[in-house]
């Protein structure tokens, strides 16, 4: 039976319902930004996490898995791991899944987040085939990679739970920044997930989350200029810390969320709906 949920689950009282207790989760850049903070809250909540890297330092990834470590009492493993490379991914996985046996026992993979993400800002007449697909690269193909290798596992085991991180960028039109490979990249992320929820209903659920500007190093690096531009169409007045972003993520990786599948979550202080 699609998303049949055991009585044990819905009959539980609803706080214990989000935690993610004894879960283990896969998220994919995870060393910087809002992908650091939905590390953190899963682990928080309960979970071991693996993150993958790929720019950010050895050393710097390490002290960074063994900070959330000693808060959390969770396990935290960084792996350096190009999303791009479609074998790169699926060993990063593999090794995750291996890393974390209990007792020789594999764990089951509960969650994996494709969250890796890059954005250019180009003039739609200045792409040339390169820059064009670098943004795709990461943004389309990089969640492929990662959902195959995710789903391949998850159908072995009879569930699993993708979460991937698009953009309100996936309904609108950001301005005044020009951006269309970043833009329609991040749309059809989006509706990939969306196929892949009904394609994978029979053991997996695939959500998508959609944030808007979020104060991350990849936006705060731009100039005054633009940054205010942005905040001005928020009618929040301000763009989003990176850790109001967890609960929304602790929440679609937990049985809180049991019955939701192919959907797009919004979390932009209303950006999008003027």
């Amino acid at each position: 039976m699609p998303l049949e949920v055991p009585e044990s689950v819905l009959s539980a009282p609803i706080l214990s319902q989000f935690s993610l207790e004894d879960k283990l989760c896969f998220v994919t850049g995870g060393a910087q930004g809002f992908g650091l903070e939905i590390v953190r809250a899963f682990a928080e909540a309960g979970a071991d996490v693996c993150f993958t890297y790929l720019t950010t330092a050895d050393d710097k990834a390490t002290k960074t898995a063994q900070a959330i470590e000693q808060q959390t009492g969770r396990r935290i493993l960084p792996i350096c791991a190009d999303v791009r490379k479609r074998a790169d991914i699926a060993a990063a996985i593999e090794q995750a899944v291996q890393a974390f046996k209990h007792n020789g026992t594999t764990r089951h993979l509960d969650v994996v987040v494709a969250n890796a993400g890059v954005c250019r800002q180009i003039s739609s007449l200045d792409y040339d085939e390169e820059t064009f697909d670098k943004d795709y690269a990461v943004n389309v193909y990089g969640v492929m990679w990662t959902a195959q290798a995710a789903g391949r596992i998850f159908q072995k085991q009879g569930h699993g739970n993708l979460i991937i991180t698009v953009s309100v960028s996936s309904v609108l039109v950001n301005t005044p920044q020009p951006q269309t490979s970043y833009n329609s990249s991040k749309a059809a992320a989006a509706h990939m997930g969306k196929n892949l929820a009904v394609e994978w209903v029979d053991f997996a659920r695939v959500n998508c989350v959609s944030p808007g500007y979020v104060a991350t190093n990849m936006t705060m690096s731009q100039p005054e200029e633009i940054r205010s531009q942005w905040t001005a169409q928020v009618p929040a007045r301000r763009m989003a810390d990176p850790r109001e972003l967890k609960g929304l993520y602790v929440f679609l990786a937990s049985d809180a969320s049991s019955y939701m599948t192919g959907a797009n979550v919004i979390i932009d202080g209303a950006f999008s709906v003027p």
